[in-house]
Parts: C-alpha cells; sequence; structure tokens
C-alpha cells in the first residue's frame, strides 16, 4: 500500500454519500471509485454531481469515470474497498465476487450490522466466507452521523484493526478539518458495539413514542452501556474503556440524535406503526431491526443478561405490545 492509494467505496447511501465526500475533502493524494446498484442514480450524479437520493446538498467532486455500477471491475482495480451497504445486503452485493479478488484487497467495513443468516459480525463474515485476512481489515466506528459530516460539523471516527499498521493507514485517508481519527485494536469490541448502540437506540426511540420522557431515557442509556460492557466482555474478553468514544459515545449519538434513523424507526414502532409501515414509510435501512434479531441469535450462545436487547426483539419479532414490554422493562432497570 505504498504507491498511489486507489479507494474504492461501495455503497450509494447518506453514509456512503459521507465517506466520499470525506476522502474527497482529505489532502492525502488517491484516486477515488464509487459503486452503486442505482444505474439512475449514477448517472445522476455524473451529470449533476449531487447525491439525488442521500445527503443531496454535499458537492460530488468525482470524475464522471469514478462514479460505475460494475462491483467486480471496481474491485479489481482498487486496492482498499470501504464497504457501506445495508448488512442485510451485503451477502447479496457480494455474491458474485470471488474469494481470490477479496483476499487481496484491504477492506474497511462502514457497516454497522450482522450479516442476517450468517449471524456475523462483517469482519468474521469476510474472513470465514472470503478468506480476508485479519489484519487486512479495518471497521469504522462513531460518534458520526452522515448528515453532520454533510454539514461539515467537526466529529470523531474510530478506526479499529487488529493491525495497528492498517487502522493508522485508513485513519490517514479519512482526517480532514472537520473529521479526527481516533484508532483502535479492539475490531470485535468496536463493531459489536456499533451493532448494539442500534439495538439501544431502536429501544429509546420506542421509549419516546410511548411517551417516556427525559428522567427514564437517562436511565436506559445508563443501562444499555452496562448490557453492552457484559457482551462484549463475553464475546471478546480484553481490557477495554467501555466509555470512550467508540462506545459511550456513539451510543449517546444514535440514541438521542434527531439523525438517527434507529431512534426515529422505534419512536414510529412506539406510536403504533407495524413494522413494515415504519420501514415503508422511512425509506432507509434501519439496522437496529435486523440486529435485533441476530444479537437474540447470537445471544443464545452466550447466555448474557440483556433485558433491553430482549425487550426490543419481543417488540419487533414477537409483536409483544410496545407499551407493556418498555413497562416491564421498566422494573429492571436501575
Amino acid at each position: 500500500m505504498q504507491r498511489k492509494k486507489k479507494v474504492a467505496v461501495i455503497g450509494g447511501g447518506s453514509w456512503a454519500t459521507a465517506i466520499v465526500k470525506m476522502l474527497s475533502d482529505n489532502e492525502q493524494d488517491k484516486d477515488i471509485f464509487w459503486w452503486m446498484r442505482n444505474q439512475e442514480a449514477a448517472s445522476y450524479i455524473k451529470t449533476y454531481h449531487h447525491n439525488p437520493n442521500y445527503l443531496s446538498a454535499v458537492e460530488i467532486k468525482l470524475p464522471a469515470d469514478r462514479i460505475t455500477t460494475e462491483l467486480s471491475k471496481v474491485i479489481e482495480l482498487c486496492d482498499v474497498l470501504i464497504l457501506s451497504v445495508p448488512a442485510a445486503f451485503l451477502k447479496e452485493t457480494l455474491s458474485t465476487v470471488s474469494a481470490d479478488l477479496l483476499q487481496k484487497k484491504y477492506i474497511v467495513s462502514a457497516i454497522k450490522g450482522i450479516v442476517p443468516e450468517e449471524n456475523q459480525i462483517v469482519g468474521d463474515y469476510l474472513q470465514t466466507s472470503f478468506g480476508v485476512p485479519l489484519d487486512h481489515i479495518a471497521v469504522i466506528s462513531g460518534p458520526c452521523h452522515a448528515e453532520e459530516v454533510s454539514l461539515e460539523k467537526l466529529s470523531y471516527l474510530t478506526i479499529a484493526s487488529a493491525s495497528p499498521n492498517t487502522a493508522a493507514v485508513f485513519s490517514t485517508l479519512l482526517n480532514t478539518r472537520y473529521i479526527k481519527t481516533v484508532q483502535s485494536d479492539d475490531i470485535y469490541g468496536t463493531e459489536y458495539g456499533a451493532v448494539l448502540k442500534n439495538i439501544y437506540a431502536v429501544a429509546s426511540g420506542i421509549c419516546h413514542g410511548i411517551g417516556y420522557g427525559d428522567n427514564f431515557q437517562a436511565v436506559l442509556i445508563s443501562n444499555a452501556i452496562r448490557e453492552m460492557a457484559r457482551f462484549l466482555a463475553k464475546v471478546h474478553p480484553i481490557a477495554r474503556d467501555i466509555n470512550e468514544s467508540a462506545y459511550l459515545g456513539d451510543l449517546l449519538v444514535t440514541a438521542y440524535s434527531q439523525f438517527s434513523r434507529n431512534r426515529t424507526f422505534g419512536n414510529m414502532i412506539g406510536k403504533g406503526y407495524t413494522v413494515k409501515s415504519a420501514q415503508l414509510e422511512m425509506n432507509m435501512i434501519a439496522e437496529g431491526y435486523y440486529a435485533s434479531q441476530c444479537i437474540h441469535q447470537i445471544n443464545k450462545a452466550y447466555q448474557v443478561y440483556m433485558p433491553i436487547c430482549r425487550a426490543v426483539y419481543a417488540i419487533l419479532y414477537e409483536r409483544h405490545s410496545p407499551y407493556l414490554e418498555m413497562k416491564l422493562l421498566s422494573e429492571q432497570l436501575t
């Protein structure tokens, strides 16, 4: 990775658009490519230099020939791949890509979810299904919302990798005057933490939707970070400070921010929407919905006490009453 890097962003949503902006505003010399599935959106961006569907105010500075819908071609061409598709669609997206091709790449996951059916975080999925070496994988974590990146509000990213060198290389690609990066070697804890905070944000939204106030929200989130700590200690028992930005900070912004799609989704559920109607009205993926089922399945092996995750699962998948389930949960929180 010493020569001029060729970096591909895989995905066409708001976070992918924000990452393209960060890479473009970063001063390091590199070639940036952008793959998206939607041919109509790709053609629009080539002509008008804005994403018509997400963060439409962001000016796209890429040449037209760097924006493509040909996945295998762009993967073959680039050294670094930044994955930013919903976890639910990652398996389908990579279905035509050979393992031999991916094994040679450095891959950054900007996906804050679990691959359904496999019940694996993205790093594990890349290793087991494609044989990508662990030291070629990194994870991007917040606290950072795409909407604030588009406004160039000061934000912080955590870049986690088992390889300090890999984390350092990716950090230099994303640093800008409004993006500060922190490096971590806790790739598993960071990725699982990013998954869990989406579930807790759904819980936060549900509580708001049924009428709970700020006082209860504070109790909910303080219990959530302890629940996260218990799970991470069981799944990947290393020394970590759960109060660091990658864990607590990312949880706070996702649980409270107006830009949080998971909180918005939960709020709609709390107000009486069905899961399907909430998804249709949002027209965006709330990763916490899929993550809730995956974590429920994964925790069958670990048996960690996770009352908040259990309550969200009961509401979303067992169709329990949001009001009654949260009332029961309130009696378990401290």
